[in-house]
């Protein structure tokens, strides 16, 4: 399996909303929806409007089938109330064009995701980039590995550090400024 990584640079972070804002309602509210609120791509994807619809999201983990409650930030519920005007509470909130009230597949996020990569200059992408860039970017505003640890359902806080590249990016530091 391959490693993927975090978006860490946030100037990166705005310009792909841009382009996506303008390519596909979608695939944005994806991304958006994806980096704030730090699911699974499994959990994502099966969100229905209604699931969006309040100020939380309240759902049962696929992976590990724990009930989970996230408060959807403002900008990101301005943004999910203007995408589902004309959407009904049962239709699938990333609907494929396959099909009727389908969600899109892994497959297809994926292909959303990685089409990012060599537009941006981006590094190892995938799927897990949205939780990984919202766990990166948390842990860098709020340094607060105990809560991320309990929004990711880790078992222990190397395990998230060493998730999001935390690690990575420190060790990285130390060898830029160790000379023999």
């Amino acid at each position: 399996m391959n490693t993927v990584e975090p978006i860490r640079d946030r100037d990166t972070i705005t310009e792909i909303k841009r382009y996506l804002i303008v390519k596909s309602s979608r695939d944005y509210i994806l991304f958006f929806l994806g980096i704030n609120v730090g699911l699974r791509i499994s959990d994502l994807l099966k969100l229905k409007v209604k699931d969006v619809r309040g100020g939380h999201i309240s759902m049962r983990e696929q992976k590990t089938n724990k009930n989970k409650k996230i408060l959807i930030p403002r900008d990101v519920k301005k943004a999910l109330e203007l995408y589902s005007l004309d959407l009904e509470d049962e239709d699938f909130l990333f609907q494929s064009r396959k099909g009727v009230n389908k969600p899109i597949t892994r497959e297809t996020a994926y292909r959303i995701l990685k089409e990012l990569e060599p537009r941006f200059k981006l590094d190892r992408v995938g799927t897990h980039t949205l939780r990984k860039t919202f766990g990166y970017h948390f842990y860098k505003q709020f340094n607060d590995v105990v809560a991320l640890q309990k929004i990711f359902n880790h078992k222990d806080q190397k395990e998230t550090l060493l998730y999001i590249g935390i690690q990575q990016d420190e060790l990285d530091k130390k060898m830029a400024k160790f000379n023999l």
